[in-house]
């Protein structure tokens, strides 16, 4: 039982929706294996995957049924990839998938995979800015034992109507205050968000307002595609990106997901990787 369990949390590790940075990649077309959609990773490869799950197989003396990760670089290229049948499933979360499903309703979440886990969402930095993730981390921890990151999820995901956008926020400034930038992609709504007008919104960006006020720094999004967030952070384009902790077990440490050079903030939110198929026979 113990390697079936570690097995399984090292799929979650390889399978769930990631923070990205590569370049544009080719379908794969390996016969009789589920082509599984994924934003692009910051510190995997499709090519090394095989490589990996071979391991895998050899070190547990287990089979697996194997998924085969197809990487994009935004969630648009990806819901046109599960419809055009170039993919079968997309890997996301549960309020980004009921956020899909609310636009369009043939997409649905596949109910039977083995791959249901819940991931923690986190801050990543580089690993020069610890005294920026510490002043995060403390507020973090002000934020969950007030109550507010409680509020916030019930107003941005657990309430939110599934038929509009995600609400504006509007984020503080303080003149001559320092300013921290945030790199955000719109793939995850309505976490993740960017309205139609290239303006961040939704449940993240009211996150970091809240961090703004409370640390008095301005708090600058920067729109930028999933697959140049690795790039971004490391040239110093922005100070920040949006990360997810993989689940861990006796086996797998905490931070086996984590780049070299990047440090991680505390957790301010969990939420469950569900898998989307496409239905074309279903109508709107």
């Amino acid at each position: 039982m113990k390697k079936i369990l570690a097995l399984l949390m090292i799929c979650s590790l390889i399978l769930m929706t990631g923070c990205g940075g590569g370049e544009e990649k080719k379908v794969s077309d390996d016969a009789g294996k589920t082509k599984l959609g994924m934003i692009t990773r910051l510190n995997a490869s499709e090519e090394n995957f095989g490589e990996f799950m071979k391991k895998i197989e050899d070190t547990l003396d287990v089979k697996i049924s194997s998924h085969v990760p197809v990487f994009f670089d935004n969630l648009s290229q990806m819901q046109m990839a599960l419809q055009t049948k170039q993919i079968d499933e997309i890997s996301t979360y549960r309020s980004v998938a009921r956020y899909i499903i609310a636009k369009d309703p043939r997409f649905q979440v596949l109910k039977d995979h083995s791959l249901e886990f819940i991931d923690s969402f986190c801050f990543a930095l580089r690993d020069d800015e610890t005294e920026l993730r510490d002043s995060l981390n403390k507020v973090i921890m002000e934020m969950q034992n007030d109550g507010t990151l409680d509020r916030l999820t019930k107003e941005y995901i657990t309430d939110i109507s599934t038929e509009n956008d995600p609400p504006a926020v509007e984020l503080p400034h303080f003149d001559s205050a320092e300013t921290i930038k945030v790199a955000v992609t719109g793939d995850l709504p309505p976490l993740d968000f960017v309205s139609a007008e290239g303006k961040p919104a939704g449940f993240n960006t009211a996150v970091l307002a809240e961090i703004g006020n409370r640390m008095l720094k301005n708090i600058e999004l920067v729109n930028i595609d999933s697959g140049a967030r690795a790039v971004a952070l490391t040239s110093k384009q922005v100070d920040i990106v949006f990360w997810a902790i993989v689940p861990v077990s006796e086996i797998i440490p905490s931070d086996s997901d984590k780049p070299s050079g990047v440090i991680l903030t505390d957790p301010y939110y969990k939420d469950k990787i569900v898998h989307i198929i496409y239905k074309e026979d279903e109508k709107k």
